[in-house]
């Protein structure tokens, strides 16, 4: 019997019986309500968006979030699934700190009946897992790596700030980043390093290559919009002006691309992507038939069509997030993940 399924069973068992009022969860608010335990790698702008997105759909369905942090540490990652599993949640959604982690978790969830879905960041031992909800990274690595080849008519030097080392995002993303680079002989990587996805480790990354290649950078690509914007930072408090390219496509990271701070991102709206992963985990938990793959496709964000985006991100962002539990039902009908109509 689904774990959900046998828990409805046993609170319907309990209020046909005459009891105190302490019973059964009497007089408890989140009574009967479909409880899943949230572990994401930190907080980041885009976790942080992703956790607004999956409160409102949360709050729509009568699910109970118990929600996660690890700080970037996967040590404290394993320790926290290990504590969702052992409080008996009846589903669990991932954001990984890395990709070779979690396995003896996910066996341990699977014995215990309790769905594993991986959201952002996929694990590498997966067959454990009830599903997953994944970015193509390959792809928009490509994407913002063409946006710069773009600007530097194919020749020019780059230094790239790549995303914790060993992530399934970082690996994805520099994977599309050298198929593009393999098409401009022209261009030439200067450095890359990670700076975690970090604003103020990619400020620091960003001045020592300045004080290294001097006026030898001609660009710099960076693997999510946080970063570039440190790299931006940088670039201003050392006079220099040069083309960056993010990906995420979170509030600041789309006032730089308006701004003409950023050549453009790749839009991955934090609350359409964790809220459709919250949705997948609640749908098998019911016992729910669900895809086992989900693939988010990231648009690109250009000077051109920013101010849409900005409206759904920014401006109107209250009035999408009660929209949003709709759309994401209807975004796993059709399979187009990241449809923000």
């Amino acid at each position: 019997m689904p774990r959900r399924i046998a828990r409805l069973a046993g609170a319907a068992a309990c209020a046909a019986v005459l009891l105190t009022t302490t019973a059964c969860g009497a007089g408890d608010p989140n009574a009967g309500k479909l409880r899943v335990g949230v572990a994401v790698y930190d907080m980041s702008s885009f976790i942080s968006q992703g956790q607004e997105g999956m409160q409102a759909f949360a709050k729509a369905n009568n699910v109970e979030l118990a929600w996660n942090s690890a700080g970037g540490d996967v040590s404290t990652q394993a320790s926290q699934v290990e504590q969702l599993i052992n409080s008996g949640v009846d589903a669990i959604v991932i954001v990984p700190v890395e990709a070779d982690s979690l396995a003896p978790q996910i066996a341990k969830a699977k014995e215990k009946h309790i769905p594993v879905v991986t959201v952002n960041t996929t694990l590498k031992r997966s067959s454990g897992l009830a599903a997953t909800v994944l970015p193509d990274d390959v792809r928009a690595g490509e994407q913002e790596m063409r946006m710069m080849a773009d600007e530097l008519g194919g020749k020019g030097n780059i230094v790239i700030l790549q995303g914790p080392l060993g992530s399934s995002p970082e690996l994805d993303r520099t994977r599309g980043i050298k198929n593009v680079l393999e098409k401009h002989p022209g261009i030439k990587v200067l450095a890359k390093d990670t700076a975690n996805w970090k604003r103020d480790q990619a400020v620091d990354k960003t001045k020592n290559w300045l004080s290294s290649f001097g006026g030898k950078i001609d660009g710099v690509v960076s693997e999510n919009d946080d970063m570039g914007l440190g790299a931006a930072q940088a670039l201003k408090e050392r006079g220099k002006k040069l083309p960056v390219v993010g990906i995420d496509g979170i509030e600041d990271g789309l006032r730089a691309v308006k701004s003409g701070k950023f050549i453009g991102s790749s839009l991955q709206h934090g609350r359409v992507e964790l809220a459709e992963g919250l949705a997948v985990a609640r749908r098998v938990a019911e016992d729910k038939p669900v895809r086992k793959h989900y693939t988010y496709v990231m648009p690109p964000i250009t000077k051109g069509n920013v101010d849409s985006y900005l409206d759904h991100v920014v401006t109107d962002k209250e009035a999408f997030l009660k929209r949003l539990p709709a759309l994401v039902n209807k975004n796993l009908h059709s399979g187009n993940l990241a449809n923000e109509r």
